[in-house]
């Protein structure tokens, strides 16, 4: 273990300390997404808002939480259309921005409560854009019925497709790369009292669609070990054959481990085809057959023979994130020691290059007066994060800027034991300095 790294590790118990609602943790990426089509265009999810690259990470803008909608230590998972619009699940809805990331409203929001979309202020806790554009997303609220929903409008409208449950949390959808249609969905069934006055521990529920949701088979679960808390995750369909599909066992071997099946037949029967020792971070299936599957300490996984067996790459990158642009695979790394890149690029998964690091960012993203980007991500957030991170000030035409507010890193209501973290950071070399290219 390198000298310092329990100090590390300390500075980031003591920065996630304090109010649950503050953000506080330390600073990484844990998501990347791109925009169908256009390979210049790059979504970097990270634990103190989205980055956004226009230009193939040459660049990369920050849009502050509190713009997209959320707050804390939760992380939206992110989608893109091939129309610009990017989509983001949260507590309160599934948030879409159609301006490029200046300004994100709440799907369904103006329309009627009693209409059998309406998802405002509901939990859309999984997403998939398929080939064809159409918009899915699966809600887990406590204390509703819960289903699956499907728009053709740009996340206008959502029509329910059948799967209304008040005691399943549907937790993942995927709909397969070269068939619209065809669709795969995971839940969680909560625990329930039996006829008897028993409890009926709880399980976890699979299915697919064949017709784009008008009619469902529900897939057996016999071939997978579960966890204590049993939770099943559809991580990826080969872009070439819908009827292959990985799905993950979630936190089956202790403490975080997780193990991935593999189906050829459309989830009628599977295979388990790895177990990890951490929980899995990413799964990409690319069209030569090839399989990655990424790990925050175990570094990746790869497969050669379409997911069959995988050989591991070795620890490197500490890849929180993984996708797989067609042209180029990219992860999320470790800013710092050991990567020294908060996104990389890889063509085949052995070799990786940096893409973007925290100290490279360009500022926030330019948007009009009247957002909340412009008038609370860049005026009143901005100078905190630029600082912390050591970014270089760049002359911008509108640079004047109101005091420092006194909000951290990462959420305009910093924690004072938040405020430590620079300081350790410095102390152990890790933080940039004021013109230093560090970090």
């Amino acid at each position: 273990m390198r000298p310092g790294l329990s100090i590390l590790a300390a500075a980031a118990i003591v920065a996630a300390g304090g109010d649950a609602r503050a953000n506080g943790r330390f600073p990484s990426s844990v998501s990347v997404e791109f925009r169908p089509g256009d390979p210049d265009d790059i979504y970097l999810g990270v634990t103190f808002g989205l980055m956004v690259s226009r230009d193939d990470g040459a660049s990369f803008h920050w849009v502050c939480e509190q713009a997209v909608g959320y707050e804390g230590t939760f992380d939206p998972k992110y989608r893109v259309g091939a129309n610009g619009s990017i989509y983001a699940t949260t507590f309160e809805g599934l948030r879409v921005s159609r301006d490029g990331g200046c300004s994100f409203t709440t799907a369904t929001a103006g329309q009627s409560p009693q209409g059998p979309g309406y998802l405002a202020g509901i939990w859309v806790d999984a997403i998939d854009v398929g080939p064809d554009g159409a918009v899915w997303v699966a809600t887990a609220e406590a204390g509703r019925p819960n289903d699956v929903y499907r728009s053709t409008d740009d996340a206008t409208s959502f029509t329910p497709l059948g799967l209304a449950s008040s005691q399943v949390w549907w937790k993942s959808v995927v709909v397969a790369p070269g068939d619209g249609r065809r669709a795969y969905v995971s839940g969680y069934q909560v625990t329930q009292t039996g006829p008897d006055g028993g409890a009926i521990p709880p399980t976890v529920h699979l299915h697919r669609t064949d017709d784009a949701g008008g009619n469902w088979t529900m897939l057996p679960i016999a071939d997978f070990e579960l966890g204590t808390s049993p939770l099943l995750l559809v991580e990826a369909v080969a872009p070439d054959d819908p009827l292959l599909v990985l799905v993950r066992s979630v936190r089956v071997v202790p403490p975080a481990g997780d193990k991935l099946y593999r189906s050829t037949d459309g989830g009628e029967s599977f295979t388990e085809v790895l177990t990890t020792t951490d929980t899995i971070r990413g799964v990409v299936m690319r069209a030569d057959g090839t399989v990655l599957v990424a790990t925050l300490m175990g570094g990746l996984h790869r497969s050669t023979d379409r997911g069959a067996s995988f050989a591991p790459l070795g620890d490197r990158p500490q890849a929180g994130c993984l996708g797989d642009r067609g042209d180029t695979l990219m992860a999320c790394g470790a800013n710092w020691d050991p990567d020294f890149f908060a996104l990389g690029r890889s063509a085949d998964g052995v070799e990786w290059t940096k893409v973007f690091r925290y100290v490279e960012m360009k500022g926030p993203l330019a948007c009009p007066a009247g957002t909340v980007q412009r008038d609370v991500c860049e005026a009143q957030l901005w100078p905190s994060i630029r600082e912390q991170f050591g970014v270089p000030e760049e002359p911008r035409p509108d640079a004047a800027m109101p005091p420092r507010d006194p909000g951290g890193c990462c959420d305009a209501r910093r924690e004072p034991a938040a405020a430590l973290l620079p300081v350790l950071l410095l102390a152990l070399g890790l933080a940039p300095r004021r013109g230093r290219r560090a970090g």
